[in-house]
């Protein structure tokens, strides 16, 4: 597992499939904020809660100059069932080899009753429109989390 990142590193560059059929790069985001989220698995109860509580602070993250992309280790076929069933708008990428995660730290030791193994960390990290880090969040909870991360970017309702 990488180092986690923190406020003032520079956010690793990317370039996935995404769940249209194209391919999504950090570099799109250049000259924007946005909030990159990895989650663990696409229409599982807690990813579609957290996918669905973006997906409803939409407006306001993008009124506050916030763009939105969600990662996970999905395929794409499997993305392009999530967006359509949840009428998600904002891209989900899939990061299948978890090579994205990996350099976003969001990958790496997990516990789950008493076992241990390698998957992917809930994780959220904010891209300032410099591609560097200004809030790095791990281990945060699928409910609450999107209505956290507004208060803490001081993004009204």
């Amino acid at each position: 597992m990488s180092e986690r990142l923190v406020p003032g590193d520079t956010a690793p560059p990317f370039s996935l499939p995404n769940a249209d059929g194209g391919t999504t790069a950090l570099e799109d985001f250049a000259g924007h904020d946005v909030v990159v989220y990895f989650y663990p698995a696409a229409s599982t109860p807690g990813c579609t809660k957290q996918a669905c509580d973006f997906r409803d602070s939409l407006a306001s993250l993008t009124s506050a100059g916030y763009q939105v992309v969600g990662i996970s280790p999905d395929p794409v076929a499997k993305l392009a069932k999530f967006a359509a069933q949840e009428e998600l708008t904002f891209p989900l990428l899939s990061d299948e080899d978890h090579a994205v995660a990996d350099a976003y730290a969001a990958w790496g030791e997990k516990k789950n009753y008493g076992k241990t193994y390698q998957g992917l960390i809930r994780s959220t990290i904010v891209v300032d429109r410099d591609g560097k880090v200004a809030v790095a969040q791990y281990n945060v909870r699928a409910t609450g989390h999107v209505a956290k991360l507004r208060r803490d970017l001081k993004i009204d309702q």
